[in-house]
């Protein structure tokens, strides 16, 4: 028997991504968003241990042609499975303690990027809307 698919009811940030794409400085999606753990991709090269410590995350770091390189993060599983269907492993993390510790280079965030409702923030945003 199987069991219906729960992609069909959006994630509180997904709702959150959702409120955003019509109006970016919604302050309660933003600290909805700030405080949802969020699935960090973990390379399959990575080293097992590398990045264990709970205070430090290896970001995957995808270049973009042109672009900023961008570190993609997902709401749920299958959002990831989207984009990155060869990656196996990650790590869940509250969005705003990714925040609090971004590097200060020109490194934007993607969530959910493949989808509908994908929000891509410049390194400044990151650190100003989803730090709390």
């Amino acid at each position: 028997m199987e069991t219906p698919a729960h992609h069909d009811q959006p994630t509180p940030a997904q709702q959150a991504l959702d409120a955003l794409a019509v109006n970016a400085e919604d302050q309660t999606a933003l600290d909805t968003l700030a405080h949802s753990d969020v699935l960090v991709p973990v390379p399959d090269d990575a080293v097992n241990g590398e990045g264990a410590d709970a205070t430090t995350v290896a970001l995957p770091v995808l270049e973009q042609p042109g672009g900023d390189p961008v570190v993609p993060v997902f709401t749920t599983e299958g959002e990831m499975a989207e984009l990155l269907p060869f990656v196996s492993r990650y790590r869940l993390i509250p969005l705003g303690a990714l925040a609090a510790q971004w590097p200060e280079d020109d490194l934007s965030l993607a969530i959910d990027g493949s989808s509908s409702h994908s929000l891509t923030l410049t390194s400044q945003g990151v650190r100003t809307l989803l730090v709390r």
